[in-house]
């Protein structure tokens, strides 16, 4: 894998390029004079810096795979889907979708880096107050999480037997500009923008405390550890902090400028269901990359707010 700062510029391909996260990994690597291609179902709308290949990989043979990343120095596996109940619909996404594009990658010359983003989910439910490190046992409460664990283990195992140079980055929560309908801030953005005198938004917020990084800080962990050799580790990426799911709310009404009055108080589970703690312990992505969260979390949410 070429650093980003030689002469000579790099190519990447990122796996679900037009979603969430996938937008902001192909900006950052643009940023970073990476040659971006965007590889997804259907496009949406263009990402500066960035070409674009309607593929679905999780239904590709292995030989269209192939060709679609045999000129790439990276590939990013930002594909995925949590807000599907399917099992089929999952581990196509999830499992299916890695295998092949493992075995893709390893029929290659050039083998490219290969970064998988997973899920702190997959750690499963722990106690309140767990900062939680790569070396804890997992054990996923959803098909979501399952699912995802099932794909870094590919990764993972493949990387041990030398087929691929892989490395999986273990997400907590993203939040930020273009957070997606089907995740708790999207959704709340959403009805926030259609709150008036004649349709006040009742809230009802779970009292869950959760890990949320901002996906712009996501991305420049991806384009770090695309130039840092971490061959076959696993590494958390978050914020370090677990912040309160009402406190997240509250930030997000204030920022949204609407009248405090039109917003009303639900009445809410203790719990959510899948673990109602999440705080990553973030101290190997800090000494293996070199990377911390820059953005704070109001800024997160402002901009979340200004992009909705």
């Amino acid at each position: 894998m070429n650093d980003v700062n030689d002469a000579h510029a790099s190519s990447a391909v990122v796996i679900g390029g037009t979603g969430f996260l996938g937008r902001h990994i192909c900006t950052a690597l643009a940023a970073h004079g990476y040659d971006v291609l965007a590889v997804a179902r259907k496009s949406v709308q263009p990402i500066p810096g960035a070409r674009f290949l309607p593929l679905d990989v999780a239904s590709a043979t292995v030989e269209d795979i192939a060709e679609a990343v045999g000129s790439a120095d990276l590939v990013v596996n930002a594909a995925g889907d949590i807000g599907a109940d399917d099992e089929e619909r999952m581990t196509a996404e999830h499992v299916l979708l890695v295998d092949q594009l493992v075995r893709a990658v390893s029929t290659l010359r050039r083998r490219p880096r290969l970064l998988q983003l997973g899920t702190v989910h997959e750690y499963g439910p722990v106690p309140e107050g767990t900062a939680i490190a790569e070396d804890h046992p997992t054990a996923p409460g959803s098909l979501y999480a399952r699912t995802k664990l099932a794909g870094s283990r590919i990764v993972l195992d493949a990387t041990e037997a030398g087929r691929v140079d892989g490395c999986v980055l273990r997400l907590t929560n993203g939040c930020g500009p273009g957070a997606p309908l089907h995740g708790f801030l999207g959704r709340l953005a959403a009805q926030l923008r259609a709150t008036s005198e004649d349709a006040p938004l009742t809230l009802t917020v779970v009292d869950d405390q959760r890990d949320f990084v901002d996906v712009r800080d996501i991305a420049e962990a991806v384009v770090l550890a695309a130039g840092t050799r971490a061959t076959g580790r696993l590494i958390n990426i978050g914020s370090g902090t677990a912040t309160s799911m009402r406190e997240l709310a509250g930030i997000l009404v204030s920022v949204s400028g609407v009248p405090p009055h039109l917003v009303r108080k639900g009445q809410a589970p203790v719990h959510s269901k899948g673990g109602a703690w999440t705080q990553a312990d973030i101290r190997l992505a800090r000494g293996l990359l070199g990377w911390s969260p820059r953005v704070p979390l109001e800024r997160s949410l402002r901009d979340l707010w200004a992009a909705s």
